[in-house]
């Protein structure tokens, strides 16, 4: 005899588990299925064990410049084992309390792989068979994987995705990163500062290409000054493995070189998780691996919804478990607000960090819009220089008739923390008078974002 739910969640990723968990406390009956670990690639495979060897790197750096802070520091080394222990300690932690939380809220976990099965129906393989439950309302939130390109596909031992960068089997000496977004550029940082040679190819006009090009060009400075080779521009075309090396054709400016790596590192984007799911059967629209949503996460199939990188971009997860928290409040019948996708900040964790939110300089410009920019940089700010941290830069942008901030970008030292001023000021519609009149504390890095909103109408104070 099947089980009855209000709602049945089909994974249990940053998206998932949210959804769940906000459902069983507007008192729905929630069940959710999960066919490898509780947290989904973010906590077990991604946000969360990155950051936890990047903050190893981090550290690592600093040691290294104790002599800038009055200190010593003699036969500085690593451990790498060590430092992906821990990595993989902070995602099981993580992992594990999202068991507790669904057991808290009452939300049934089943484990297994889930298919739409018809109207309400999903049928789910365990490790003890198949059996099928019922819900009103099905909620699909599978994820997504690393995308593969014929040719450089990952081995685990000389070509990786992130799960073997993650867990890696040795040291790079020689590394090859394909691909400049936040993933590449994290385990590039990552690996550079642990000591490997590393070259990053990215195949559009700049690093980070998602970011605006000024917060680019300042970081790819950076990244270079740090010992990275950066081709842009540029294409790997082939791969030929042949006992511990990769030789690497990379075209550039319309010739192929060959170089050769020990390790490479394919970092070429993602595809949404939709096979065996049953969604061409029932109906739902996919396109390019995405599943096809309104700005609810409907799916235009009555009682199915789709959520986090399954329904497209931004992938991030905290935009996919505020969907998560949308969708279920929604099915509960309550009246949430959609999601804006364009006050969901981004952040990469590289060195030096950059975070943003909103247009860049030039989207605005292609919408026509009449625009004021300020600038500050962290030389200019007493917290960074006492951080020993004066290289990045704050930006904003904003509306020169409305005076509304249109976006904002930053590269440098905890930028990742400070992006959220903004993120609040844009979900409150903050105009340029609103955060020049407000009060922002000393010595912190937050005075940057003010002077940054000051220096676009001439007012800068300190630069």
């Amino acid at each position: 005899m099947a089980q009855n739910f209000d709602m049945v969640v089909i994974g249990a990723g940053p998206g998932g588990y949210v959804a769940a968990i906000r459902g069983a406390q507007l008192g729905l009956k929630v069940a959710c299925v999960e066919r490898e670990h509780l947290g989904g690639i973010c906590l077990n495979w991604g946000c969360i064990p990155t950051k936890a060897m990047l903050r190893s790197a981090e550290v690592f750096h600093l040691m290294h410049r104790a002599k800038d802070f009055g200190l010593k520091a003699d036969g500085i080394g690593y451990d790498l084992d060590a430092v992906v222990k821990r990595s993989r300690g902070v995602a099981k932690q993580l992992s594990g309390g999202i068991g507790h939380l669904f057991k808290k809220n009452k939300v049934t976990t089943i484990m297994g792989e889930a298919k739409l099965a018809g109207k309400g129906r999903v049928t789910v393989k365990t490790d003890k068979g198949t059996e099928e439950i019922t819900a009103k309302s099905i909620v699909l939130a599978t994820g997504a994987r690393a995308r593969e390109l014929p040719g450089l596909e990952p081995d685990g031992k000389l070509v990786w995705n992130y799960k073997h960068a993650l867990v890696p089997p040795h040291m790079p000496k020689k590394l090859l990163v394909i691909g400049s977004g936040a993933i590449g550029i994290e385990f590039a940082s990552f690996f550079n500062t642990l000591g490997a040679k590393t070259t990053v190819v990215e195949v559009m006009d700049r690093v980070l290409p998602v970011e605006d090009a000024e917060i680019s060009a300042f970081a790819k400075k950076q990244f270079v000054k740090q010992g990275m080779t950066i081709l842009e521009k540029a294409g790997v075309k082939k791969l030929d493995r042949k006992g511990d090396t990769v030789t690497a054709h990379i075209e550039t400016g319309g010739k192929i070189e060959t170089q050769e790596f020990d390790t490479v590192i394919s970092a070429v984007g993602i595809v949404g998780n939709t096979e065996g799911l049953g969604l061409e059967e029932a109906g739902i629209k996919v396109d390019r691996t995405h599943v096809i949503t309104d700005e609810y996460c409907r799916t235009g199939v009555e009682g199915v919804y789709a959520i986090g990188d399954l329904a497209g971009a931004p992938w991030l997860a905290h935009k996919a478990s505020h969907e998560g928290v949308m969708v279920a409040e929604l099915i509960a019948g309550k009246r949430p607000h959609p999601i804006k996708p364009g006050s969901i900040a981004g952040c990469t964790y590289c060195q030096p960090q950059v975070a943003s939110v909103g247009l860049t300089e030039q989207k605005a410009k292609e919408q026509g819009l009449d625009i004021k920019v300020g600038r500050f940089p962290f030389i200019g700010n007493g917290k960074a220089i006492a951080l020993g941290e004066p290289e990045g830069m704050i930006k904003t942008i904003f509306d020169a008739k409305t005076g509304e901030l249109l976006g904002a970008h930053m590269v440098g030292a905890e930028v990742t923390e400070l992006i959220q001023g903004y993120v609040v000021g844009r979900q409150l519609e903050t105009t340029e008078q609103d955060l020049m009149e407000t009060v922002f504390p000393h010595p912190t890095l937050s005075e940057m974002m003010h002077e940054a909103v000051l220096d676009a109408y001439g007012r800068a104070i300190h630069f």
